[in-house]
């Protein structure tokens, strides 16, 4: 198999993300006061997603895998501290809290791609078949992860396309590495359990420090079992995917 072909097929991944946002286009509009528990359906989504990371770094090196967790962790919560100094950041037709939120998460879900293109390129390494598997579960997996983005988007005003469009892009890196990755396996499986844990603890700041926080603080208590029913049916969608 040529690195080409496994460009095209990452790409794949990446285009799947978008489909997440699709469910959006069935509905007329969502309602300001609902958005908290938009943002708790996220949450949940995303923390799903970062308990299946951890679970996919540890065999690979327990101690890389929490290191990277750490750091994504600090990563997110400096991220926010950086942007809150930006009261009247413009984000197209976003504008202050909107506009920071837009980028933490796709911010957030673009460094989890990269993980997740270098666990793509690696697999191809392993052989064709192994490869394929992979690309198919993790095309699968994107899916929700478009849906958590949509989730944070679509309430603040941006349209459905653009909120697709927004989660192609933060897929985007899965075709980028994945190609580097099987030219040179070895190489990135060694620092792939890393990735995967500065992925989740990334996603596990953001959904924590964030959209749980507001979920709360717009919904009231309402929002927690919407959380903890989105984290569940993540968990039971992902590992049913994961190989």
């Amino acid at each position: 198999m040529s690195g080409a072909t496994v460009f095209a097929l990452a790409l794949l991944t990446a285009l799947a993300t978008g489909l997440g946002a699709l469910p959006f286009a069935l509905v007329t509009g969502i309602a300001r006061h609902r958005l908290g528990l938009a943002d708790a359906l996220a949450a949940g989504l995303m923390l799903a997603a970062s308990v299946v990371l951890l679970l996919e770094g540890f065999p690979h090196g327990a101690g890389f895998t929490a290191a990277g967790a750490a750091t994504g962790v600090l990563a997110v919560l400096l991220t926010r501290r950086l942007l809150a100094r930006h009261d009247h950041l413009e984000v197209g037709a976003l504008h202050g809290a909107d506009a920071r939120r837009a980028v933490l998460i796709v911010g957030v879900m673009t460094a989890h791609s990269f993980a997740e293109g270098i666990g793509v390129g690696v697999a191809y390494g392993g052989g064709e078949a192994l490869g394929l598997f992979v690309t198919a579960a993790i095309a699968l997996q994107n899916v929700p992860e478009g849906l958590a983005i949509a989730l944070v988007l679509v309430p603040s005003g941006v349209s459905v396309g653009r909120a697709a469009g927004w989660a192609v892009v933060s897929s985007l890196p899965q075709p980028l590495f994945a190609v580097p990755a099987f030219l040179a396996v070895e190489a990135f499986a060694q620092a792939l359990p890393f990735g995967l844990g500065f992925a989740a603890g990334a996603m596990v700041a953001m959904a924590l420090a964030d959209l749980l926080v507001d979920a709360v603080r717009l919904s009231g208590w309402r929002a927690a079992p919407v959380c903890l029913a989105a984290t569940g049916m993540g968990l039971a969608v992902d590992f049913a995917l994961v190989p």
